[in-house]
């Protein structure tokens, strides 16, 4: 495991911040669902095209759309299966399609994006059983799509790497990895991170609870339900997860739980890479176009991810 040492604001991830607040505006806490979702989508146009493949398709997997995307090559390819971010509230499969054309290309991987409801129209545990359904659909039918279902990973970024650890500790070793990519897995925001980065590093503790306020009201669901909170649950279920890489931010609300994660998984046997990223902040891995530690993490884990497959 690597815990890195306190150290400054990265000063792309400053410039960032900076760009942001020169714009001005309200905080996405500060809107309606519909305008969080369109202010985020300005931001997702930051990542640029992607790379080259070979295809990308809207697919309908388990009932549930997704976005695939096939690699140049010759199959049959392991698969990626991704859930975005953006709080169970915002964000969506093809706001994701850059990352993951460069996931495929880099891997040698079918990337399945998957568009899981959101909340408040769908509240928890709505985006839970869409992707179980959308990665069982992977595991048990992916052949169609020229995958080996015997080399599938998991991963995503925030409230999708939360969506993944759940996905992870539904199927266990049928998956081959988990990628956890800033994680939330504590819907009850009792870390001491929460509070340290509060305010002033883009994700803000007022905007984590706008979002699990969203996911959670009127579900019937508590914030410390293992169904909905990875670290809830109990450590024969964390042991039969596949091998986890869990990437934290040292600026980001998220950290500590994310960390708190990895450690149980570590604790339990299961084999772990977690690296912090000194510096930076809440959705990096995402803006490697403006924040170039981003583009170092997607390589990091585009690396694991050949190990896990044997590439």
């Amino acid at each position: 495991m690597f815990y890195g040492a306190h150290m400054p604001l990265d000063v792309a991830a400053k410039n960032f911040l900076d760009m942001l607040a020169s714009a001005g505006g309200p905080g996405l806490h500060e809107m309606d669902p519909v305008s969080a979702r369109a202010t985020f989508g300005a931001l997702a146009a930051l990542g640029g095209p992607g790379a080259e493949v070979a295809s990308v398709v809207d697919r309908e997997l388990g009932g549930v759309p997704c976005v695939v995307v096939t690699p140049h090559g010759s199959g049959p390819f392991p698969a990626f299966v991704w859930i975005h971010g953006g709080g169970w509230v915002i964000g969506s499969a093809a706001e994701s399609t850059s990352l993951a054309r460069d996931i495929a290309a880099a891997v040698g991987c079918v990337v399945v994006s998957v568009d899981y409801r959101l909340a408040p129209e769908h509240r928890a545990p709505s985006a839970v059983d869409d992707c179980i359904a959308a990665v069982r659909a992977v595991l048990d039918g992916g052949a169609e799509l020229g995958i080996d279902t015997g080399r599938v990973a998991v991963g995503g970024d925030s409230a999708g790497g939360n969506l993944a650890a759940l996905v992870a500790l539904e199927f266990g070793q049928r998956l081959c990895q988990q990628v956890l990519v800033y994680p939330a897995t504590d819907l009850t925001l009792g870390h001491p991170s929460i509070d340290e980065n509060a305010e002033g590093y883009l994700l803000t503790k007022a905007g984590m609870e706008w979002f699990v306020g969203h996911y959670l009201s009127e579900s019937g669901r508590s914030a410390d339900d293992p169904a909905l909170s990875p670290l809830y649950a109990t450590d024969d279920a964390l042991a039969a997860t596949p091998p986890a890489f869990v990437i934290t931010a040292e600026f980001d609300p998220l950290r500590d739980e994310g960390e708190a994660y990895a450690a149980r998984l570590a604790a339990v046997g299961v084999p772990v890479v977690q690296r912090r990223f000194d510096g930076q902040i809440h959705a990096f891995f995402t803006l490697g176009a403006l924040i170039p530690a981003g583009t170092e993490a997607v390589a990091q884990a585009c690396q694991i991810l050949r190990g896990a497959f044997g590439n």
